[in-house]
């Protein structure tokens, strides 16, 4: 399983487990990355390429996906979508505006965070959470990282704003392989609640926001 399996049918999700050796990035992209090095730019090219077949799918003709203030992916009108890439996974999910608020996923190596890493990133609450914990296979830090990055992912597009990993508080519920985050700042939702998956030595976690969970609250 995957971030495919993870999001509602209206995201479409195109994934990719290696780059194309000697990949030119898409006419009107190169700027982005005219001084990256070639790791960034393998992951760039690979993840823009995934997020223009997405786009495909659809509807819309292949385009330069430019960059705003945050680094984020800028979108034709009328789509959402999320970017990500770690070591040997590149993929991009869209979806049209008019079903989904916003999406936000990550995909993460799983394997443990560095110990100076983990207080930087948590809570003392989701601390005392990630002791209570079952350990068996799953590295939950790990896990609460990428969900965060989800969850901020889906929160920038609808707020405009950053918002920091002391700025959301984290639960996980493991017998139903899912997540909610409730920020502490000002908030278009109580909660941005999400998904996750572990498979292929990779930990997924995908944020969806639908119309209707917005246009309810």
């Amino acid at each position: 399983m995957t971030l495919i399996d993870i999001v509602p049918p209206e995201v479409v999700v195109v994934e990719s487990f290696g780059d194309h050796p000697g990949e030119e990035p898409f006419p009107g992209e190169e700027h982005l990355i005219a001084r990256a090095v070639e790791g960034r730019r393998r992951e760039f090219i690979t993840g823009r390429r995934n997020a223009r077949e997405a786009l495909g799918r659809l509807g819309f003709a292949p385009a330069p996906i430019l960059t705003g203030p945050r680094r984020e992916p800028l979108w034709p009108g009328g789509v959402v979508g999320s970017i990500t890439h770690c070591r040997g996974y590149r993929a991009a999910a869209v979806a049209l505006s008019r079903d989904v608020t916003s999406v936000g996923v990550d995909a993460e190596p799983h394997a443990a965070l560095p110990p100076e890493v983990l207080p930087g990133v948590t809570l003392p609450v989701e601390r005392e959470m990630l002791h209570t914990l079952d350990s068996g296979d799953t590295h939950w830090d790990r896990l609460l990282f990428s969900a965060k990055e989800s969850i901020y992912k889906a929160w920038f597009p609808m707020t405009g704003r950053w918002l920091g990993f002391e700025d959301c508080v984290l639960s996980i519920d493991p017998p139903a392989r899912t997540f909610a985050g409730r920020p502490l700042v000002d908030s278009p939702l109580p909660e941005f609640r999400g998904r996750y998956t572990i498979d292929r030595d990779l930990v997924f976690t995908a944020v969806t926001v639908t119309a209707a969970v917005t246009s309810g609250r």
